[in-house]
């Protein structure tokens, strides 16, 4: 794969950062990981990431952050080329209905985990998300990464478009 695709990861608690960054290792030998304090940050890594040729693929994002909030951020997050597509959870304990009805109708929201988490169920949804990503990312060949994401969706889309990605 010639573009990065990267993981970001926004969470102001170091601890929490570190579980969430634990649970990411798995995929960072293909999805290099970016791990920041804030929406600031956030922006810094996207400029970056911009200026290198990468995208980001998935986007896992606490939702009280420092000056702005994560469904705040992940609205924001559409405007960017290489963010908008991006898979986006919300990873936190702390949003109301409300917010997550706004992470959903405006920044695409694609999935919710609520703090405190289960690790297998964490791991499958950044497996299904990544999975999700790679499959509608045209160009992507997803058939290296069958063993860390689902091999069985990844075959079914080949099976059926006969499309294998850039070889």
């Amino acid at each position: 794969m010639s573009t990065p695709y990267y993981i970001l990861i926004i969470e102001d608690e170091a601890p929490v950062r570190d579980a969430v960054l634990r649970e990411v290792e798995a995929f960072e030998n293909f999805f290099p990981v970016e791990a920041v304090e804030s929406a600031e940050e956030a922006k810094e890594v996207i400029d970056m990431i911009e200026k290198e040729g990468g995208k980001i693929a998935l986007i896992l994002c606490d939702h009280l952050l420092p000056k702005k909030n994560g469904v705040e951020f992940l609205i924001e997050s559409m405007e960017f080329p290489i963010t908008r597509y991006a898979r986006k959870v919300l990873v936190t304990g702390q949003a109301g209905h409300d917010d997550t009805i706004m992470a959903i109708n405006r920044a695409g929201l694609d999935f919710y985990i609520s703090k405190p988490w289960n690790t297998e169920n964490f791991t499958n949804v950044i497996k299904e998300q990544l999975t999700t990503f790679v499959l509608k990312e045209d160009g992507f060949n997803a058939i290296p990464l069958m063993g860390i994401l689902d091999g069985v969706r990844i075959m079914e889309h080949v099976r059926k478009t006969g499309y294998q990605g850039n070889v």
